[in-house]
C-alpha cells in the first residue's frame, strides 16, 4: 500500500490538470448555477404547475448540457488510465499461484482443432506438477491443463504444439509481490489489456491464461481491490486540490 498510494495521489493530480486544461471551466461554472437555479424554482413555485414543468425542462436540459461538456475531459483522462490500470492491475490485482493448490493452464486457439491429431503437450518447471493431460474443447477452440506448484517458482511453461511450434508463458508461485501476466496475448489491442509480459509471435495460438488467485491491498486494518482504493484515495485528492487548481466540477 506504501506505493499505491503516492500512485493514487498523483493519479488525483494527473485528473485535476488533464480536466482543467482540456474542460470549459466557465460553461461547466454556468451549467452548475442554471440547474441550482431549476432546483430552486421547483421548491419556491410549487403551487404552480406551469413554473414547475418548466423548471424540470430547465433541469433535465442542464443537466444533459453539463454531461456533455464532461465528456471531453472523460476521453482524455480514459485513454492513459487504461494503460496505468493494466500496469497496477499486473502489480496489486492478482497474487502469486499458492503452494499446494491447483491451478488452470488455458491456451486459445485462433483455428479450430482435429479431434484426429494429438493435442499439444504442456512442460513445466519441476516445482510445477502437470496433474491432466491436455482437455480439448473443441468448440471453443481451447486447450486446458490442471497444474498444481509444490514449491515456490519463477519460471516458464512450454506449451508445443502437434507440428513442433512451441510457445512459452511466464508462471510465478508462492509469496511475495509479483510483476504477473496472467495472459500472454497475441492480439495488439488485447496487449493493451495484459501488458506484463512480451506478445505472443505470430501463429496459430491467440493467448495462453493462468488463472492467478485475485489479491487485495491491506491498509487501515481493510482489505479492499487496489482499484477501490485508488479510486477513493485519488477522489479525496482531487477534492482536496480543485480549488488550488482552479477546477469546478
Amino acid at each position: 500500500m506504501l506505493t499505491l498510494f503516492p500512485i493514487s495521489v498523483l493519479v488525483g493530480v494527473a485528473m485535476l490538470w488533464v480536466f482543467r486544461r482540456t474542460s470549459n471551466q466557465k460553461a461547466i461554472a454556468a451549467s452548475k448555477r442554471r440547474i441550482q437555479a431549476c432546483l430552486y424554482e421547483m421548491r419556491l413555485f410549487t403551487e404552480e404547475p406551469s413554473l414547475v414543468w418548466k423548471a424540470q425542462v430547465g433541469l433535465l436540459t442542464g443537466n444533459l448540457q453539463y454531461l456533455a461538456l464532461m465528456l471531453l475531459p472523460a476521453i482524455v483522462m480514459t485513454v492513459p488510465m487504461i494503460a496505468v490500470f493494466a500496469q497496477l492491475e499486473a502489480i496489486y490485482g492478482m497474487d502469486a499461484l499458492p503452494v499446494g493448490v491447483e491451478a488452470i493452464v488455458t491456451m486459445q486457439m485462433k483455428t479450430g482443432m482435429d479431434a484426429a491429431i494429438a493435442p499439444p503437450s504442456l512442460q513445466a518447471p519441476p516445482q510445477i506438477r502437470i496433474e491432466s493431460p491436455a482437455v480439448r474443447i473443441l468448440t471453443d477452440r481451447q486447450v486446458t491443463w490442471r497444474i498444481r506448484p509444490h514449491a515456490p517458482v519463477s519460471g516458464q511453461i512450454r506449451i508445443t504444439l502437434p507440428d513442433g511450434v512451441a510457445f512459452e508463458k511466464k508462471i510465478e508461485a508462492g509469496a511475495g509481490l509479483h510483476y504477473l501476466a496472467d495472459r500472454r496475448v497475441s492480439g495488439l489491442l488485447d496487449y493493451v489489456f495484459h501488458p506484463a509480459e512480451s506478445r505472443l509471435p505470430a501463429g496459430t495460438v491467440d493467448w495462453i491464461e493462468i488463472r492467478y488467485p485475485p489479491a487485495t491491498v491491506h491498509w487501515l486494518g481493510i482489505d479492499l481491490h487496489w482499484l477501490i482504493w485508488l479510486l477513493l484515495i485519488s477522489s479525496v485528492t482531487a477534492l482536496l486540490l480543485k480549488n488550488r487548481f482552479g477546477v469546478t466540477f
